[in-house]
């Protein structure tokens, strides 16, 4: 039997915990696989592209555990009333190769993705910032504005989106969870959301090469924290935003981000820190405060490989509807498969004049 989460299970277990606090945990748990950098074996996610959209599979392995996400991204998708990304993963024990948990990663994606964020920002953000522009307020939205307010301080959240709808669902949400000391405003332009924001981050879906963001809208001392742009020919901020004299920039994997990330714009000469090194303090998320940082994540398999071990940990703590599925063969001779598909043996049953 292996180890199941579903949508119903990880609800109850953010439910327990809150989703601020499940968002905390969960950076913790990454900056602490980060840390050991070099124990993982890594390599940039598999992807198949369609016209419509990627499916990709992303692998990570410490020598002892053994995880993989698989992840689509269809943009499209919530025209006919279906989400732009769906996932779920499996976490392996590797001395067996025995799964030890099958969980959905959907939800989680959106929890992991908001903690690396804000793990990043601790470091590269000016310690003052307390106002953030989102720009793009779909599904990612509320998880961003939860971490950063909980673990940075944000105080206001400017939004903006091309789709009204989107902005009036964050807006709604967010009063439903009530935030302490925090003010949301809607802005009629990306222009106006960043106008004063100490903290940009973009979560945009469509998969072009998009201008969200020009180098004249970013003042000195931004922290950029660019989602949005995850695959090949899928961007957010415009090439001289990179270009300029003051910016650092840091990836979570660079031969991953090289293909992937904003940095795709770029030569291969182009410098990067990883955030590994970052988090190590082997380099520094900012020069001064009139540097502009930006981390530029596209989302990396350690950081699912962190969640799933997390997701396994807490449903052994947390009472409720723990499940298990029979994903795999229980047999009493390890050699023989085939038993399981031959018929019960036959029972000698009683005849007249013979005994049973």
């Amino acid at each position: 039997m292996v180890d199941f989460i579903g949508i119903a299970r990880i609800q109850e277990l953010v439910a327990r915990r809150g989703a601020a606090r499940f968002i905390e945990e969960l950076a913790g748990e990454i900056e602490a696989d980060f840390l050991r950098w070099s124990a993982f074996d890594k390599s940039p996610r598999h992807a198949t592209h369609s016209p419509l959209g990627v499916i990709e599979l992303m692998p990570a392995s410490d020598g002892r555990l053994y995880a993989f996400k698989y992840v689509n991204g269809h943009p499209k998708n919530t025209a006919v009333g279906l989400l732009t990304v769906t996932a779920f993963g499996v976490l392996a024990d590797v001395q067996t190769g025995y799964p030890l948990l099958l969980a959905e990663l959907t939800l989680t994606t959106a929890l992991r993705t908001a903690a690396t964020s804000a793990l990043a920002a601790r470091r590269m953000a000016r310690p003052d910032s307390r106002v953030m522009a989102l720009i793009g307020n779909g599904a990612q939205s509320e998880f961003q504005t939860i971490a950063f307010h909980h673990m940075l301080g944000i105080r206001e959240v400017r939004l903006y989106d091309t789709d009204a709808g989107a902005t009036a669902k964050l807006e709604h949400n967010l009063a439903r969870l009530q935030l302490p000391e925090l003010r949301v405003l809607r802005c009629g332009s990306s222009a106006e959301a960043v106008q004063g924001a100490d903290i940009v981050t973009t979560v945009t879906a469509d998969k072009r090469n998009a201008t969200i963001l020009t180098s004249q809208m970013i003042a000195a001392g931004v922290h950029l924290n660019a989602v949005g742009g995850d695959c090949p020919g899928k961007t957010e901020l415009h090439p001289d935003i990179l270009r300029r004299a003051d910016v650092r920039v840091v990836v979570e994997y660079e031969p991953q981000s090289r293909i992937e990330g904003e940095i795709q714009q770029m030569s291969a000469a182009f410098p990067v820190i990883e955030l590994a090194a970052l988090l190590a303090g082997q380099a520094p998320g900012r020069g001064s405060d009139r540097e502009v940082t930006i981390f530029d994540s596209v989302g990396f398999a350690l950081e699912d490989f962190s969640s799933l071990r997390y997701l396994l940990r807490i449903h052994h703590e947390e009472r409720g509807a723990q499940q298990q599925i029979d994903l795999l063969p229980d047999l009493e001779d390890p050699k023989d498969l085939f038993a399981l598909l031959l018929p019960e043996p036959l029972q000698l049953s009683a005849r007249p004049g013979v005994a049973a």
